[in-house]
């Protein structure tokens, strides 16, 4: 019997198990479609609303200021490194599961665990913090139309921190139910609404660039780091929210009808149009309006409204709203898929894994996983959100990068549609600046992270190690 912690899944088993009539996804998705899905998960709460505290800083870590184009660019590189990775394990491995699934291939069943159970973390909670950003400028939206939602049914009750007299944020429950219902009918319908989204808020952000470069004030910029590189990399720690995404394409690469070509280049499409868009916004942004006045909810928004474009602020409040949503669809798709892959391979119940006769969704999974999101979106403050976030993202990463370099040099005939280049540097790069990155982050963070691994290696010990297909092969050849 092979040793539980380190028995790898043969690709072709991957394969095989994706085949399986009861398991298999509709193959539906175009380049065009997962480009879509990665640009819509990829702006949204980060670029609307996290810049602001990236720039002004909070009482864990000092401000970027104008440096926060830095901070984007450092990011932005740190993902592209891990998106080459992933673009070369996706086309190999063209099944749900992103990281968990490369990681069964190459490191281990243990690993595996570790990763799906941390990326499980990295889309619930991200998932949360999308809800409540999306209520949040709902709520100024209504605002600017004259309207507004009692503050009892915006927040979050006392206990949870919201003010005395709070209920619940109706409005981010409310929005991940829809979001829910969406995802059951069918993925391709997600793609479609995603893809119509994403049109919307790239022409804001295109006309938030337009508008407010001729009212840039380059005195703005100057201090440009006013807390030197340390603010820059504390900026681009929490930031990197405003990145994730791209690596839920490949937890769609199941549903793709040609995976081994259109899901790398969805995933480096989409993360490349938002590197160029980001660093755009955070110029103008912080050319806008003196650091000191820009706004940490609705900065996008704000700067408009304070260089006298009210209107402008409406149309951009406006975009927000459409942006976050497709970010929660594309979200909450790569948390379900990540769930229907460990449970296809029988390291959760396998009841989850069960596919609607009708719309070839994993139904179960999804509406599991829309009433958790919506009841903690409901009752929860964004809080550290972000940085759990993160963390979990870093971690995966690490994994992904150093997979893909061992599978390398332990199968080195294995198809490979898409060659990452300069191997193995790009992966060693990527690894030496996710976790750069994760020094960033607030002590809290690593407790917390600490906290959710402990009790995933319960988990598995527990059960997973006794239930799984593997566990369950060998016990057959005894």
């Amino acid at each position: 019997m092979s040793n539980p912690f380190f028995r790898t899944k043969p690709i072709n088993q991957i394969l095989a198990d994706a085949e399986q009539p009861e398991h298999r996804l509709k193959k539906t998705l175009t380049v065009w479609d997962l480009t879509a899905l990665g640009i819509g998960a990829i702006i949204g709460t980060g670029i609307f609303v996290l810049v602001g505290t990236a720039i002004v800083g909070d009482a864990h870590r000092p401000g970027a200021g104008p440096g926060i184009i830095l901070s984007f660019v450092l990011s932005g590189v740190t993902c592209a490194l891990a998106a080459l990775c992933y673009a070369e394990f996706s086309a190999m491995i063209p099944v749900a599961g992103s990281a968990y699934t490369f990681s069964y291939a190459t490191l281990g069943e243990f690993l595996a665990w570790l990763t799906g159970w941390n990326l499980i973390l990295e889309y619930g909670v991200a998932c949360v913090a999308v809800a409540i950003g999306w209520s949040g400028y709902f709520n100024k939206l209504l605002a600017l139309a004259g309207l507004e939602l009692p503050y009892w049914a915006t927040n979050p009750p006392q206990w949870a921190g919201g003010p005395e007299g709070s209920i619940a944020n109706f409005p981010a429950a409310i929005i991940v139910l829809l979001v829910t219902t969406i995802l059951v009918i069918g993925i391709k319908e997600s793609a479609r609404a995603a893809g119509m989204i994403v049109l919307l808020k790239l022409a804001v952000i295109l006309f938030f660039i337009a508008v407010g470069v001729p009212a840039v004030n380059s005195d703005n910029w100057t201090p440009f780091m006013p807390n030197g590189f340390e603010g820059v990399r504390a900026a681009a720690a929490i930031i990197f929210f405003a990145y994730i995404g791209f690596d839920a394409v490949s937890t769609a690469a199941e549903e793709a009808k040609n995976p081994q070509r259109d899901v790398p280049l969805g995933i480096l499409a989409s993360l490349s149009v938002c590197t160029v868009l980001y660093i755009s916004v955070a110029a103008v942004l912080t050319g806008l309006v003196p650091v000191g006045q820009i706004d940490i909810h609705a900065p996008v928004a704000e700067a408009l409204t304070l260089v006298g474009f009210k209107w402008g602020a409406a149309i951009v409040a406006i975009g927000a709203v459409a942006g976050i949503t497709s970010v929660l669809v594309v979200m909450m798709l790569g948390q379900i898929r990540v769930f229907f892959a460990m449970s296809r391979d029988q390291l959760l119940t396998p009841s989850l894994s069960t596919v609607h006769p009708r719309f070839g969704t994993p139904h179960r999974v999804t509406i599991l996983t829309g009433v958790a999101v919506a009841i903690l979106s409901a009752f929860f403050r964004i809080g550290d959100a972000a940085d759990m976030t993160n963390i979990g993202t870093f971690f995966a990463f690490i994994l992904v990068s150093f997979g893909v370099m061992l599978l390398r040099y332990t199968k080195p005939n294995q198809p490979r549609p898409f060659r990452l280049p300069f191997m193995p540097l790009v992966p060693l790069f990527s690894i030496a600046a996710c976790l750069y990155l994760m020094a960033g982050l607030p002590w809290a963070t690593w407790i917390r992270f600490g906290v959710w691994t402990a009790v995933g290696i319960f988990v598995y010990v527990g059960y997973s190690m006794k239930h799984s297909k593997l566990s369950m092969r060998d016990t057959q050849n005894c």
